[in-house]
């Protein structure tokens, strides 16, 4: 009498602390290779060519934090190794990719198409509040996500 597929024979199947071992090691990989993706390491499957988006990287990113925390103590030392080090790497990656991406181009008031090489048009937005009045606005630090 053979098994049942529930109850596969001793030695056909990896046990199932192996299996979620590779799941989870597959999961920790596949958004790894997702933010890569979106930060330009790696082309985009439908296009071929290298996007950078930051955002969606960034999410991608904040899910392997989550599981990081969600998981702390429950991982053994082999999946919490390469969940650390994946983290590490794609929290430098997504600084390096972030230093060096070039902001927006501004479109010029007179209607003509904008420039790349056109300086930013000077900030004429009032103060925020607290802010000294007399404070250029170069001076002003602008809040940027980094990990």
């Amino acid at each position: 009498m053979s098994p049942s597929p529930s109850q596969p024979a001793s030695g056909s199947l990896p046990s199932a602390a192996a299996r979620h071992t590779a799941l989870f090691t597959g999961m920790v990989l596949q958004q790894a290779n997702m933010a890569l993706m979106f930060l330009g390491k790696a082309p985009r499957p439908d296009t071929d060519q290298p996007t950078i988006d930051l955002e969606a990287a960034s999410q991608f990113i904040d899910t392997l934090e989550m599981f990081e925390a969600k998981t702390q103590g429950n991982l053994n030392a082999a999946e919490a190794g390469l969940l650390r080090e994946t983290l590490m790497t794609l929290r430098i990656t997504f600084v390096e990719v972030a230093e060096t991406k070039p902001g927006p181009t501004t479109a010029p008031t007179d209607g003509r198409a904008p420039t790349p090489d056109a300086p930013p048009a000077p900030d004429r937005s009032p103060p925020a509040p607290g802010a000294a009045a007399d404070a250029p606005a170069e001076d002003r630090k602008k809040f940027v996500k980094r990990y």
